[in-house]
Formats: structure tokens, C-alpha cells, sequence
């Protein structure tokens, strides 16, 4: 089945599911074809709890 083919629901679920297992907006962007903003939209609107910003490499600022 493409990326096409899956339901609206459907899609919000696998995102989610892949979201919560770890992955960046950033590589759910680059498997689905989708822009940024969309993935991040897509997540929220499924109810995903989203991470905090940075990542592993992140590093706060000095103050």
C-alpha cells in the first residue's frame, strides 16, 4: 500500500506509532514526502505528546 493509498486516519496512526518509537520529524518528513510543517500538524492532531526540542545533539545555550 503507498503513502497514497492509506487513509487520513491511517496515516496519523503510523506517524504517531513511528513518533513515539523514537523518530525525528525530520525523518518522517523525509519518508513520507511530506513538508515539516505538515508531519508536525499530522502528529498533533493525532494527539501525539511531542518531544522537547534538540534532540540527543541539542545543547543549551551558556548563559
Amino acid at each position: 500500500m503507498t503513502e497514497s493509498d492509506k487513509s487520513r486516519e491511517q496515516v496519523l496512526s503510523d506517524l504517531r506509532s513511528a513518533y513515539e518509537r523514537g523518530a525525528s520529524i525530520r525523518s518522517l518528513v523525509a519518508q513520507t514526502g511530506r513538508s515539516y510543517g505538515s508531519v508536525h500538524s499530522m502528529l498533533r492532531e493525532s494527539g501525539t505528546r511531542m518531544r522537547s526540542r534538540g534532540g540527543p545533539n541539542h545543547r543549551r545555550r551558556a548563559s
